[in-house]
């Protein structure tokens, strides 16, 4: 009778344990990794043109790593920077009776903390720009600082020939300044995350 009651136990026990383990949640997926991004639009203050001048940015862009392969040495699968979305610039002035506006289509984004750099082709705008990458950079304002944004022209970006004649070169993917404006109206959220690890080849 001894012995039956301890099979028994142990049985019960083996049952307990058996339901437990398979009541247990399954385990979780790995998280997907996580995607560099800038959103977000605001006005700035920018000191060499006439205060009544209004200079917007807007910026919706997302990494989408070595997903924009080109021709030439370690280029068959893109860059771990490659991106897409969109920047429109704005910037109407008043004492011209003329706004400017450019619209472009991102195709590089990297972050260090919560500042990003994005570049972007232009694909329509009213001053003469179509095919012409701008640099953008945005700094996420934190502990109370403003957010700032730089762009690849106006004070940055100027190539002087030996002669002393300027030009302004073409940006390359993901260059812009630092970002030297304040923006005084809006705001960007800046998501940083590290470099993408190179995928294997098939």
């Amino acid at each position: 009778m001894k012995n039956r009651t301890r099979a028994l136990a142990l049985a019960g026990s083996a049952a307990l344990v058996a339901t437990l383990v398979g009541a247990a949640p399954a385990p979780a997926a790995p998280a997907a990794p996580k995607v560099a991004s800038v959103h977000g639009g605001g006005t700035v203050s920018y000191p060499y043109v006439p205060k009544e001048h209004d200079i917007r940015f807007t910026v919706d862009a997302e990494q989408v790593p070595w997903s924009r392969p080109f021709q030439g040495e370690g280029g068959d699968q893109g860059m771990p920077v490659d991106a897409r979305g969109t920047v429109t610039v704005y910037h109407a002035m008043p004492d011209q009776n003329f706004t400017a506006v450019a619209e472009a289509r991102v195709d590089c984004l990297v972050t260090g903390g919560k500042t990003a750099v994005v570049t972007a082709v232009v694909t329509s705008s009213n001053v003469g720009w179509e095919g012409k990458r701008i640099g953008i950079s945005v700094q996420d304002g934190e502990r109370g600082a403003p957010d700032r944004v730089g762009f690849s022209w106006g004070i940055a970006n100027v190539d002087v020939k030996p002669d002393g004649t300027a030009e302004a070169p073409r940006v390359g993917t993901c260059m812009a300044p630092a970002p030297f404006t304040e923006v005084v109206k809006g705001g960007f959220k800046v998501t940083p995350a590290p470099l993408a690890p190179r995928p294997a080849k098939p």
